[in-house]
Formats: C-alpha cells, structure tokens, sequence
C-alpha cells in the first residue's frame, strides 16, 4: 500500500480526532506541513494540536506559510516562562479577520489559574463562517448560460447563471473576488488543484476520474449530458404517393379489383360483347373498371344485365369510399410530409456520424468512454474530437454527418442564440436520450476546510428555486435577443434593397409550395408509362411494317 492509499485510509478510520503534533524542529514541522497536504491527511473536522517550544517569531511564519495550519483546523501550543511564572499559551491562525489574516491568542493556561480565554473564540474555531470581505481568487472561462463575459479587461462585465450564485455567495459569506485570468479549461482546475484558486465557479459534471484532482462544492445542478444534430429534411422519394395506404390495404385493393374485372368478364358473357360501340375486349372491361375506381365515369360500354347493374353499383361505392380516404391522406402527406427517422439515443448516433465534435474541456469525457466498457460509449469515445467550438460544431453538424456534444443547457442556449429562426424554429435539434444522466458541482480544492459553509449556502440558493430562475430567465433573454438581432438584420437589408442574409423558415402566414420531392411519385409513374406507351407504340410500327413487306 503506498503512502497516499494510506494516508486515504488513516483519514475515513479517524475522521474526528485529534493528532498531536510535538516538535522543536523547523524543518520537520514544514516537511509534515506539505506531506500531510499532499497525502490528505487532515480535514476540518480533524483537529490537529501543533506543540512547539521555539521564539515565536519562528514558530508564527511557519504556522502563516503553510496551508496545513493557517487553513485548517489547527491550534499551537506555546510554553512560556516569564515573570518567574510558566504559562501554556494556545494560539489559531485566522485567516481572515477584521483586520486581515493573524495569529491570534486564544487562551491561556498556568498552574495557579488554570485555562483561562483572551479572546471570543472557543477552542479550535470555526475560520470561515465571515470573511470580512477578503479577496479571494476565482477561476472561470466563458460558458453560457452559466458564465458569459462582455468586454475585455477592466471594462468587462460578466453575467450567467453561476456567476450569480457566486455574487450571491460573496454577498452571504462576506468576501470579493477576482477572477484569475485563464487561457483553458485545464488552467482554470489546474489552479484550484495548485490551491490558487478556492473556486472554479463553473458547472462541471462529477465523474469519477475528475474526483482523483479535486473535490466538488454540494451538488446544484443536474446537468444531462446530449448531443445535438441538424434536424434530417425531406429526401426526395418515389414511394410518397403510397405513403396514405398501408401495405395490407394496396394488397387488398389489388386484390379485389382483379376480382371485380374476373367477375365482369364473367357476368358479360361472350354473347354480350359485341354492343353498340362495337365488340368488347378483355382489356377495355378491366380499363372500364379501373377507371371508375380512379373516379373517372362509366361509358356505358358494359353489359345491361341486372346483375352486372348490382355489381357495378358495389364497385362504384367502394371507389369513392376507398378513393376520397386516399385522397384526404395525400393531401395531409403532402401538407404534412413524413420526415425519416433521426437518431433519438446514443446507439443509433453511432451508426450515422462520422464525428462527434465537443469543447476544449471534453478530454475527460471522451477518457471516460473511451475506457467504457458499454460498445455505444466506446464508440462515441473514439468518434470524438475534442477543441471544437460550439457554434463550429453546430454549423458542421448542418453540413455533414456529425454530432456536437455538451451539457444540454449549454446546447440549448446555443441553439437559441445563433440558430433560431424568426418564427421560433431550428434546424437543429437536441437528441432526446440523456448520455450521462449526472450532477454537476464547483471543484474546489481537496479538503477545502471551508466546503461546509459553501454547502451550506448552495444549498440555500438551490431550494430557494434560484438557480432554476436565473436559467429560465437566461433561456429566455437568448431567444428574444436572438429574433430580434434578426428582425432589424433583415429590415436593414430590406432599406438597403439586398437580399436579406439572415437565414429564416416559413414566416407566419406565408404559403408553403409543394415542390417535386413532394409529387416525385406521380411524376416517375407519368414518365414510366410514357416511356412504356412509346416502346409499345415502336414495336406495333415495327410489326407492322414487317408484316407489310412480307405482303
């Protein structure tokens, strides 16, 4: 067992206790300092007793230097002996006060008094219930709705969702904050990891191998992990014009007209062929009954037996019945086209792209299901490319087989803010399965001793129904900024007489034509029985040529 699994497992066997510490070595005091730090040793509610018999100028700066007494919940013990008295004195680095970070004199014990306070505190107290209105550093990069910046510099100014709770947070537990600059997504956890930074105030999703280089703040926000893709159009198909009829019902309708024009050659009888237009053949019986069923009128051509009256009365009312209900379907399929299937789950995303693009920040992603042992994530995982913008990742999955994947908020937005039309609609749609069903927190450093009081407060924002409010407002804001960006972008270029750039769908009120995808069928039907009608035609003028020279 190495030392890290060690020191892990001495921490979850004695969480609540105190380890004394008694040295007069400098040195060793500053090497237990960063190895405890580094073997997460010591959390808050482990106490940690220092007792040193060094000048206290000495004993002061390594008690202020380090992370492990300044920050966490640790006392130092002073024997002094002054005035012919000996007296203990109990010392608490404070790192913020009234008056800035100090060493303060808690209490005091000698043989004739006993323990006696100096100050309000107790033993061992609580450091980060107020901060006094400290300036504490901060990490964050551009990520809406959660963190958006406009500006650059001093002039900028900052507005999202997380970036609210982090201005509530300051104004609940008394501090300011300055955001360290960032040029990545791995230098913002990098400095909470290098403890630089207390808060990496920005959503990020819990995953177990980010675990291993910070902790997470209380959990807030379920942020579901999707892809988005372009919204499939209608591809142009000869079958449209069955699409009203089920297979079973063409069948059926087949099937009974051969038995209609069997059962009219049958009751007309060879005797009744010759009438009035001449004699009858085969074909123009069976062309006489399809057209009534295509709703043409009888030429009264027929036999005039009473039974063939019968017959022809069924016929006809079963054309009408079945020809308006394929009729009122057409129509709605052509008003209403049936689109193909898009992909909806992670199983069938696979099958269709050829890329997955994701943000700079999507490298522990695609880690995590490129080590999956589920065949969809593990395909997912070697299909994505990490460092694409959204808005680029967007714009390519109109273009090409690909998908763009990201927190379903951050999608959202996105969609809203620079591919919504004028009417309210996308060509971009967000896949209806959930990849990562996971919550997302702030990371703070490992053991961070004030974790509790930032639970406590993200808590309170989270029941309160903050958070939800301030991402409905900024859903909302995006979608109206966005229409009306597009309505002055295309009133300009109607002032300006160019046409407008500004891509837009059916305005409300406008009139959608049916184009040839729509009546493709029909047409390839009219050409194929052209195209047969004329080789008949040759091959009759070719026949009777022959036959001519043979004459």
């Amino acid at each position: 067992m190495n030392t890290a699994d060690y020191n892990s497992r001495l921490r979850k066997e004695s969480w609540c206790v105190t380890v004394l510490v008694i040295s007069n070595n400098i040195t060793f005091l500053a090497d237990f300092a960063e190895i405890s730090l580094r073997g997460r040793l010591f959390v808050w509610s482990t106490r940690l007793l220092v007792v040193a018999f060094l000048p206290r100028d000495t004993i002061f700066k390594v008690l202020t230097d380090h992370w492990t007494y300044s920050m966490t919940n640790t006392m130092l013990l002073m024997y002094d002996k002054s005035n012919n008295a000996s007296r203990c004195n109990l010392y608490s680095h404070l790192p913020y006060t009234r008056v800035g970070a100090e060493v303060v004199r808690i209490a005091s014990s000698t043989e004739r008094k006993g323990l006696s306070y100096h100050h309000q505190l107790n033993l061992f107290p609580e450091k980060f219930n107020n901060f006094y209105g400290a300036t504490i550093n901060v990490t964050a990069l551009p990520y809406a709705p959660y963190w958006m910046t406009s500006g650059e510099g001093t002039a900028a100014r900052h507005s999202g969702i997380d970036y609210n709770q982090l201005v509530t947070l300051s104004e609940a537990l008394n501090f300011n904050f300055h955001i360290l600059p960032s040029k990545n997504w791995q230098e913002v956890t990098d400095q909470v990891e290098a403890r630089v930074s207390f808060i990496a105030s920005i959503v990020y999703v819990v995953l177990p191998n980010r675990l291993e280089r910070w902790d997470y703040t209380h959990t807030f926000d379920y942020s579901p992990f999707c892809f988005a893709m372009a919204k499939p159009g209608l591809r142009p198909q000869w079958q449209n014009f069955y699409y009203p009829l089920s297979i079973p019902v063409w069948l059926l309708i087949l099937i009974c007209t051969v038995a209609v024009c069997a059962t009219l050659l049958i009751v007309t009888g060879t005797d009744m062929w010759v009438t009035r237009y001449g004699r009858l053949s085969g074909a123009l019986v069976v062309l006489e009954a399809v057209g009534t069923l295509l709703g043409q009128g009888l030429y009264g051509r027929l036999s005039a037996r009473h039974s063939n009256h019968i017959l022809i009365a069924c016929w006809l009312f079963f054309g009408v019945v079945v020809g308006t209900a394929y009729r009122s379907s057409l129509i709605a399929s052509l008003t209403v086209p049936k689109y193909p299937p898009r992909p909806e789950t992670v199983q069938e995303l696979v099958k269709v792209i050829e890329r997955a693009t994701i943000e700079p920040y999507g490298i522990s992603y695609k880690n995590f299901f490129t080590k999956s042992e589920y065949a969809a994530f593990s395909a997912l995982g070697r299909l994505m490319r990490v460092g694409v913008d959204i808005k680029d990742g967007l714009t390519d999955a109109l273009k090409m087989k690909r998908a763009h994947v990201g927190g379903q908020q951050y999608l959202q937005l996105s969609v809203a803010q620079y591919f919504t039309r004028i009417d309210g609609t996308s060509p971009i749609y967000i896949g209806r399965e959930i990849i990562i069903p996971s919550t997302s927190a702030w990371p703070i450093p490992h053991d961070a001793p004030f974790k509790p009081q930032l639970d406590s407060t993200v808590m309170a924002i989270t029941e309160a129904g903050l958070y939800e409010q301030w991402r409905k407002e900024m859903l909302q804001d995006a979608e109206r900024i966005s229409r009306i960006r597009q309505r002055e972008q295309l009133q300009s270029d109607k002032q300006q007489g160019v046409q407008s750039a500004v891509k837009f769908g059916a305005t409300p009120g406008s009139i959608k034509p049916l184009t040839v995808t729509h009546i493709q069928g029909p047409l390839i039907i009219l050409l194929m029985g052209l195209g047969l009608g004329t080789g008949n035609f040759l091959a009759e003028k070719i026949r009777s040529s022959n036959f001519l020279l043979r004459g």
